[in-house]
């Protein structure tokens, strides 16, 4: 796991020291355990790296006989069997990233087939004088893109194109208005004119810092449901899920598990502690004092049946104060998701024990378990949009009404999707997984515990998994009006403790209690911030944070976000202190 970038000319000239030191200072958060260049003539590669396997000989970048080079954030869990596959090779190192670069030797851009994991991958092809890059099909690691007068750059996180002068920090205000109504950006452009993300599963060949060819790898292609019977759909799945763990655990630095009350953290504690000799080392948040379920009690008895090593970590509103500068710094690809919050702090608590942690993200998308699937099935006119419904519909914040444009990225995603033989229910997951997962949830863990210096793993998220699930028919995936049923059958007879019956409450953080027990402070800095202030009636938002209800209080965690985050990102201030030091900065 690392941070990855570099740049190519247009003009043949070689790339600066000063944009290859920014790189390097930029990510050095994403790659505390050293740092990697190449350089040749119109081209360079950095790397920081956070070292996970091959600890004594996996920095990067990577030569191979050729003369390529690869320079890669992430994990590729099948090296192993990579490493078998090409026995006529010479490796340099154990590094589960030098495979892929022999791959891409022997099969060219076809390479990426091949690879099982995480990833965001660079290779110079020094023969054909061109830079590849490619991003695994689910976009669990990230990789963004600025096409330049001076050339082509690229790197792990949008601040470091910044950082490195290559692109000035401006918002793109049709992103910023998306962010607002739906907490995340969707699509290839982000929230910074400019820098554009390279897709999920995309490829891209750049020429003399020029993008001349691109491809597409879909983390779930085009098909049907099949036919099978709930037995053997219950045993491939099964199977799939315990390779799929066991291969996420391949490491060389200690391991654990971000443990919630949910049935996907408890389906992977249950599989953890069957594949492991030692007790699993698991990590729950919980908020004391308030009226958002605690999970901490349920998690501690699932831990407890199970022999695994627990911990758990208070966050309240104090956190909330002084940590939500840190986070905002963290997420520059900006998401308001509040469970940022307690993500942030597990990763910075999990690392004083591990280096890498287990975690569910996904299973929700390839299993159907989310309500408004089940609201856009319905029968019309009774069937909901996608996201149809935006944070700030009906508030009265904006000066001027936004229209529904935010929505475009998901009827985008619609649209394509509807050429494909999927029903209206894969459909639906179809969306998230284009938009949702790897642009809001994915950055989440991504930077959170990037910022910590912890790897973050997601077994669900595995070709395997994904092939032997998304295509169940829909009744293994929906029954009695609760999605991810056939993980819930399986889950109650391994660890019926879990209680995978339960309706899904989804993780909540009291933000909106937090606050409001500030609001009349914060609601004047907050309207006065210039990121606000551009597009926010100064009157309606001092309002929001007076007012209580869910609505209201999302929205004013969004508003809140958004003003931590602009003076950060685009005003480039930052601050040690609280929130309100923070915001006292403009």
């Amino acid at each position: 796991m690392c941070g990855i970038a570099g740049f190519m000319t247009v003009d043949g000239t070689s790339p600066s020291d000063q944009v290859i030191e920014a790189f390097m200072r930029c990510l050095a958060h994403r790659g505390p355990d050293g740092h990697g260049v190449f350089r040749e003539k119109n081209v360079a590669l950095v790397q920081t790296r956070l070292a996970i396997i091959d600890l004594e000989t996996g920095d990067q970048p990577i030569l191979d006989d050729k003369g390529n080079v690869i320079s890669a954030n992430g994990e590729v869990y099948n090296f192993v069997e990579l490493r078998a596959s090409l026995p006529d090779m010479a490796m340099k190192t154990a590094s589960d990233c030098e495979p892929p670069l022999h791959l891409y030797g022997r099969k060219g851009l076809a390479f990426v087939d091949d690879l099982r994991g995480m990833f965001a991958i660079s290779i110079y092809d020094r023969e054909r004088a061109r830079l590849v890059l490619t991003r695994d099909p689910f976009g669990i690691k990230p990789l963004y893109y600025a096409e330049t007068p001076r050339g082509f750059a690229f790197a792990s996180e949008p601040q470091a194109l910044i950082g490195a002068g290559l692109v000035k920090p401006e918002v793109r205000n049709a992103a910023r208005d998306a962010f607002l109504q739906l907490q995340f950006s969707t699509g290839r452009h982000t929230i910074f004119e400019g820098i554009k993300r390279v897709l999920p599963g995309e490829t891209l060949v750049v020429e003399r810092g020029l993008v001349v060819e691109h491809h597409i790898k879909l983390a779930v292609p085009p098909g049907a449901p099949c036919a099978i019977t709930e037995d053997d759909a219950t045993k491939k799945m099964e199977e799939a899920l315990v390779n799929s763990v066991k291969v996420h655990q391949r490491a060389d630095v200690p391991y654990g598990l971000f443990l919630s009350g949910g049935i996907d953290s408890s389906a992977l504690l249950s599989l953890m502690a069957e594949l492991n000799d030692n007790p699993i080392k698991a990590y729950t948040a919980g908020f004391s004092g308030t009226d958002v379920p605690d999970e901490r009690q349920h998690a501690r008895m699932l831990a407890k049946k199970v022999g695994a090593d627990h911990t758990e970590v208070e966050f309240d509103e104090s956190d909330f104060l002084t940590l939500l500068p840190k986070v905002a710094e963290a997420i520059d690809d900006p998401v308001a998701d509040y469970a940022v919050l307690p993500t942030y702090k597990l990763a910075r608590e999990a690392r004083k024990e591990v280096k890498v942690v287990l975690s569910g993200e996904g299973a929700d998308e390839l299993l159907g378990g989310y309500g408004r699937y089940r609201s856009y099935c319905r029968p019309w006119p009774l069937r909901k949009q996608i996201r149809g419904t935006g944070t700030f519909d009906g508030l009265g914040i904006f000066k001027q009404e936004i229209g529904k444009d935010w929505h475009k990225g998901i009827d985008i995603a619609e649209r394509y999707l509807k050429k494909f033989d999927f029903t209206r229910l894969q459909r639906a997951q179809g969306i998230d997984l284009i938009d949702w997962l790897p642009h809001d949830l994915l950055i989440k863990l991504d930077r959170c515990l990037m910022a910590n210096g912890v790897e973050g793993r997601t077994p669900f998220l595995d070709p395997q998994v994904a092939e032997a699930v998304f295509y169940l028919p829909d009744s293994l995936k929906i029954q009695n009006k609760l999605g991810k049923s056939i993980l819930r059958h399986w889950l109650n007879r391994r660890l019926p403790e879990a209680q995978p019956f339960s309706k899904k409450r989804g993780f909540k953080v009291p933000v909106g209690h937090w606050i409001a027990n500030h609001g009349a402070k914060l609601g004047p800095m907050v309207a006065d911030q210039p990121g606000v202030a551009a597009f926010g009636d100064r009157d309606a938002v001092i309002k929001l944070f007076k007012t209580e209800g869910k609505e209201e209080g999302f929205a004013a965690w969004t508003l809140l976000f958004y003003a931590l985050w602009h003076q950060r990102h685009i005003l480039e201030l930052k601050t040690d202190g609280d929130v309100f030091d923070a915001l006292s900065l403009t």
